[in-house]
Order: structure tokens, then sequence, then C-alpha cells
């Protein structure tokens, strides 16, 4: 019987990018609005970081999430005009994952900030989702989202500050108490 043996750089490929498929796979369903397609964009970067085996990135994380970027783009310009599913599914999915609260009533609170913080993140417009996404979820230095969204990173402090002067406003009209920290 053969030994079976892994291809050349895959113990490379897990060192590097194993530990941030979840990032990428959470900004994946941001991007793209659907677990079929965020799964199917995850598929395609990790092909196309498997295929770069000669490039050694700086960060690994922002490397692989500016693949995810560039592959939920494209399959959504290719998709223009066919039936996405939308933010919600990818909503609910990440709201069955939520910690269990202690009480009913306060996880019925909870529940009703977090939808309704979830529902005005997917409300905002794309530059402004993808640059909080990356910074308040997925928790990336403005340096590292620079790299991820090609811009500068004055650009990327403002739309994350704009991004989230739109999710206090949206939150405030919803009726929750959102104060400024910092």
């Amino acid at each position: 019987m053969a030994a079976t043996r892994s291809p050349p750089g895959a113990g490379r490929w897990e060192r590097l990018f194993a530990p941030h498929l979840d990032a990428a796979y959470r900004l994946a369903c941001w991007l793209t609005g659907s677990r079929a397609e965020a799964e199917d964009v995850l598929q395609d970067a990790c092909l196309r970081a498997w295929r770069s085996a000669s490039v050694e990135p700086r960060d690994a994380k922002a490397w692989l999430l500016t693949i995810v970027r560039n592959a939920s783009l494209t399959r959504l310009r290719r998709a223009r005009g066919t039936n996405i599913v939308p933010f919600e599914e990818a909503v609910r999915d990440l709201d069955r994952a939520q910690a269990t609260l202690p009480s009913a009533e306060a996880a019925l609170m909870e529940g009703n900030q977090v939808a309704a913080l979830r529902h005005a993140l997917a409300e905002l417009p794309a530059v402004f989702r993808e640059a909080v996404v990356l910074r308040d979820i997925e928790e990336l230095s403005y340096r590292e989202i620079a790299a991820v969204l090609d811009l500068p990173i004055g650009t990327v402090m403002s739309r994350i500050a704009r991004g989230r002067r739109q999710l206090r406003a949206a939150l405030t009209r919803e009726g929750f108490d959102v104060r400024d920290t910092g």
C-alpha cells in the first residue's frame, strides 16, 4: 500500500491561510449576501492562494481577504441580473451561532439589538460595509484594511468613520440608544 503524501506546499498553505478561513468566509458572506455564494467564493480564493505557492505574503490574513474580496466582486459582477440570496440568509446563520444568554428577556433584548445592527450593516453602501466589517468584525488594522481594499489609509479611516456614522443614525432611527464611544 503506497503512503499518501501531501502536495508540495500543503503544510505552508495550512500554516499561512487555514487560521484565516473563518474570517474569509464571513467576509464573503457579507459581500455576496449568500452562504452558497460565499462557499464558492472561498473555494475560488483558496485555489488562487494555493496556486500562488511561490508568494510569501507579509500578512497572510490580509492577502487572503484581498483574494476573497476580489473573487466576491468578480462573482457579483457576473451574477448581475440573476437572483442572489439576500443578506438576511447570512444574518440568520450568524444569529444561530449567537451564544446563549442568561434569561429569555435578555435574549430577546440582545436579539433585537443584534438583528437591528446586522440589518443596518447590511443596508450600508458596500464601500462602507466592507470597511466596517473588516475593522469592527474581523478586527484588521487600518494598514491591513488599506492593503485588502487597495486604498490609502486615510480613505480607509474615512470610510470606517462614515460607515459608523450611518450605522449610528440607522440604529437611532430604530429607537436604540447609541452613544459615540470614540
